[in-house]
């Protein structure tokens, strides 16, 4: 079998497999975007998430990670929700969680079939390899981009014509010389509604964000209080912001994951706020078993709880907050105070 003929067939076995798209890439391509990652790194757009600058040379290029790389497989799998996330912001009693955390973890269904695949590519081709799914410094945006499943948006998450915003990413590095498929072209034009709909302004330009200022970073990597600045944008928003995702036009093609462990679970869908801030640690890893959630821990969560009830503008609440005034976190004691505050 010829090289060109067996990447035809990697194709076809990782949609048999379950992914929605794939594509394949050269190493190379990614050259420009070491500059982009320093001057991001440089201008402390990463916040506290120390690990971006401390493997900095092995993100900037796959070979930075691994020189004997030859190509680079990267697949996606569709988690388009079935309506639209921000329709819950309007519902201020509940919690809004991102999309792609209501089902479950995507970590391991990505992953499992990466691995797959992998299997099966070794034993057809010999070849060395490796997978990534999100917790490697691989440069999964840039990569897919250049493999021809999207483009960079402005609000630099990948938007595709198939499946909008709402695509999971895999990786594959492998010693295999395959042939690179043609890096999909820009669709976004003049539309900046990305970037309109970020309620904290994190984009200070097109393509360029500022973690600092973003929802997703500061509910879910930051682990102390959150700014005062930004608490009130937060609405109810208790782990990571979809806005600038669901605000892209090209949404209107996509459609809804056929994998049904992406799809919401009955209790993330709308959970009720004076469920979530009574969460103990037992509780919270019970309830979140399986999710991306238990990542970030109880604390960290129920701080978000807390500043979603302090904008609430519901005095009803005010009975759950006791408590917490008291809690052994700091995180939570110190939004419980704040809430307590905003409602009193």
């Amino acid at each position: 079998m010829t090289v060109p003929d067996f990447a035809a067939c990697i194709k076809e076995k990782a949609i048999e497999i379950g992914f929605d798209t794939v594509g394949i890439t050269s190493p190379l391509t990614l050259k420009h975007t070491a500059a982009n990652l320093s001057d991001y790194i440089g201008a402390g757009h990463h916040g506290t998430m120390t690990w971006m600058e401390e493997r900095q040379i092995e993100r900037a290029t796959p070979n930075g990670l691994w020189p004997d790389a030859k190509s680079v497989i990267m697949l996606g799998l569709n988690y388009g929700p079935s309506t639209d996330p921000r329709l819950l912001l309007g519902v201020p009693e509940c919690g809004n969680i991102s999309v792609y955390a209501r089902g479950k973890d995507y970590h391991d269904l990505v992953k499992k079939r990466l691995k797959q695949l992998a299997r099966w590519l070794v034993a057809e081709m010999p070849c060395e390899l490796k997978v990534f799914v999100d917790t490697a410094p691989v440069m999964e945006k840039p990569l897919a981009a250049a493999a021809g499943l999207g483009w960079q948006g402005k609000h630099t998450n990948m938007v595709s014509k198939e499946y909008g915003s709402w695509l999971f990413l895999g990786a594959i590095y492998t010693t295999l010389d395959l042939p690179a498929d043609t890096a999909h072209s820009y669709q976004c034009g003049s539309c900046t509604a990305c970037l309109d709909a970020c309620p904290t302004k994190a984009f200070v330009a097109p393509h360029k964000i500022d973690a600092r200022r973003c929802i997703s970073y500061l509910t879910i990597e930051l682990k102390d209080a959150v700014p005062l600045e930004f608490r009130k944008a937060l609405g109810n928003r208790i782990y990571g912001c979809d806005d600038c995702l669901a605000a892209c036009p090209w949404n209107k093609f996509a459609s809804v994951s056929k994998e049904a462990q992406l799809h919401a679970r009955s209790e993330l869908q709308s959970p009720l706020l004076s469920d979530l801030v009574q969460l103990d640690d037992q509780h919270f890893r019970t309830l979140f078993s399986g999710s991306p959630i238990k990542r970030i821990g109880r604390n960290r969560f129920v701080r978000n709880v807390l500043y979603a009830i302090g904008n609430s503008e519901d005095g009803d609440y005010l009975p759950l907050i006791t408590p917490l005034l008291t809690d052994e976190s700091d995180v939570v004691r110190d939004a419980a105070f704040w809430a307590k505050s905003e409602l009193g």
